[in-house]
């Protein structure tokens, strides 16, 4: 029967839909068919008899992830060759940008020679050393762009670019950050992560989404559709924190949290995740590897945020900086209902002379690795591994490694 239909794919898809209708082929047969092919056309056909209706193609990405970002912009801060890929299984380089005429933005941030040419020689790099690369598309600040270019007038023609670039720069699959989702954006979502899969079934596909906060925000069920075309959802649980109404201050990734007024939490967002009909083997936490420093009035956890605010986070308070010029002994609190670390200081201390600097260290990542072994998750992303590493100390890589024995079980 495979071959028999794949014959009738020569002849145009609009005689195959009409032979299987006169052919009556049967459900079980169809679903046969569905499960063994690789062919785009057929499996919009076998959907649209109803065979094919919840395809879930998780068995092919292996679980669990230990997935680094690397970004064009920050290449200064981690040399390729130094990339720690034993405590690695994935590097999701980039990025790329759509464009509202379905083209796209190939300069990584670089320009359009140094961006492509490190994005395949990373690509290459990675594949080297028996790792998994994925091309990063998009991420903060493009949502129009994303809306421009999948509008159903041009959004063949934006697959047919990610999968063209995909393949020629010899990546695995595609990250696709489409941030922020917003509850109108769901359906647009989805009509873009079932082309890509119906039209490359063998890629994988991944999505960063939010987290939320549990007092007036839950997870909208489209996301359960989604995740039957993708191989992870991983949640960007970093930065989850500010001088906002009604909140006190908080960690920037707390794994558990104590109250309405500091709601933020990992645990709160995968559970709204799961309740919301995602594979819990599907979700990704998130580890930032960078802290957010608070100056002002506060000096800690759970303070009325009254005359501080935030001042540095991603790319200025990286860990590696962090290290550097905030850390020492005698400062460092850990707060263990929150599962995470900080450092307070009466007077500002350091270039932004930061009050209360919130991160992550060996000891808070080592308890979320655990958690999300215990919890069956689909494993960890880390934003960005470029600031994790400190070229001038003996361990270079201690956030990753600790993760990574945390969840692999291994040194």
């Amino acid at each position: 029967m495979q071959n028999t239909i794949a014959r009738m794919l020569q002849r145009g898809s609009s005689f195959l839909v009409a032979s299987l209708k006169l052919a009556k082929l049967s459900q079980s047969d169809a679903k046969r068919i569905c499960a063994r092919s690789t062919t785009g056309i057929l499996l919009w056909i076998l959907m649209l008899m109803g065979a094919c209706s919840s395809p879930d193609f998780a068995a092919k990405a292996e679980s669990p992830w230990i997935a680094g970002y690397y970004v064009g912009y920050q290449r200064h801060l981690y040399p390729p060759q130094a990339i720690d890929f034993d405590h690695l299984t994935h590097l999701i380089i980039g990025r790329i940008l759509p464009k509202s005429d379905g083209g796209l933005d190939t300069a990584l941030d670089l320009d359009a020679k140094q961006g492509p040419l490190l994005a395949q020689n990373l690509a290459r790099l990675t594949q080297s050393k028996g790792k998994t690369p994925l091309l990063f598309v998009g991420g903060a600040g493009v949502r129009d762009a994303w809306l421009a270019a999948t509008a159903p007038s041009i959004r063949g023609r934006f697959v047919k670019n990610l999968l063209q670039t995909m393949k020629s720069w010899g990546f695995a699959g595609l990250d696709l950050d489409w941030e922020p989702i917003t509850r109108e954006d769901g359906p647009r979502v989805l009509a873009l992560v079932r082309e890509l899969r119906l039209a490359r079934p063998d890629i994988i596909l991944s999505i960063p989404v939010g987290w939320i906060n549990p007092n007036s925000e839950s997870i909208d069920s489209i996301y359960a559709e989604i995740a039957k075309y993708v191989d992870r959802l991983n949640i960007m649980s970093y930065g989850m924190s500010g001088a906002w109404l009604l909140w006190k201050s908080w960690h920037s990734s707390a794994l558990y949290s104590p109250s309405r007024l500091t709601p933020s939490s990992v645990d709160a967002t995968v559970k709204a995740y799961i309740a919301a009909g995602v594979p819990k083997e599907k979700l990704g936490v998130g580890a930032g590897f960078y802290g957010s420093c608070w100056a002002g009035s506060v000096t800690g956890p759970g303070q009325f945020t009254t005359g501080a605010t935030i001042v540095a986070a991603d790319n200025e308070m990286s860990y590696t900086n962090i290290m550097r010029d905030y850390y020492d002994a005698e400062h460092y609190r850990f707060d263990e209902t929150a599962g995470a670390p900080y450092l307070t200081f009466a007077t500002g201390r350091g270039p932004r002379k930061c009050s209360f600097l919130s991160y992550e260290d060996e000891k808070s990542l080592q308890l979320k690795g655990a958690y999300i072994k215990q919890q069956g998750l689909g494993g960890a992303i880390m934003w960005t591994v470029n600031q994790g590493y400190r070229p001038d100390a003996t361990d270079k890589n201690p956030l990753l490694k600790a993760l990574y024995r945390a969840i692999m079980g291994r040194p």
